[in-house]
């Protein structure tokens, strides 16, 4: 199989040059981006602790860095591949990175809110030490 077609600019350029249509497919992947961006803001102001906080800012700004750096690499598609393995490295790394600071959040005592349902934490360490 011959990758050589997925790096080749000039073809890259040629779909492009000139199409409107991809670059308003561009400004809505961005523009999908911005929205969750801003519900992700709009969660960590309204909602209660920090696991819930952590949870809206994660799900959100993923999604939103991912479609507003895959939008912009469709807008410039000589700047597509770029785009990618960036938004590839937010997609892996930002839950990651949550994950990392709700533990630590928990392992240093920091409480739920009282209206929070679940604490499935106690159950995992209780099977941990067994």
């Amino acid at each position: 199989m011959d990758f050589s077609l997925l790096w080749d600019y000039a073809l890259l350029q040629d779909l492009w040059k000139g199409d409107s249509d991809m670059e308003l497919v561009g400004v809505i992947v961005t523009g999908i981006g911005v929205v969750f961006l801003f519900l992700g803001n709009f969660g960590i102001l309204r909602l209660p602790d920090v696991y819930n906080r952590i949870q809206a800012g994660t799900k959100c700004t993923t999604f939103g860095t991912f479609f507003t750096t895959i939008g912009i690499g469709i807008i410039q598609p000589e700047w597509f591949w770029k785009c990618l393995l960036i938004a590839m490295f937010v997609l892996v790394t930002n839950p990651i990175s949550s994950h990392a600071i709700a533990r630590a959040s928990n392992k240093s005592g920091v409480s739920l809110c009282d209206r929070s349902v679940v604490d499935q934490t106690k159950e995992f360490e209780e099977r941990k030490e067994a």
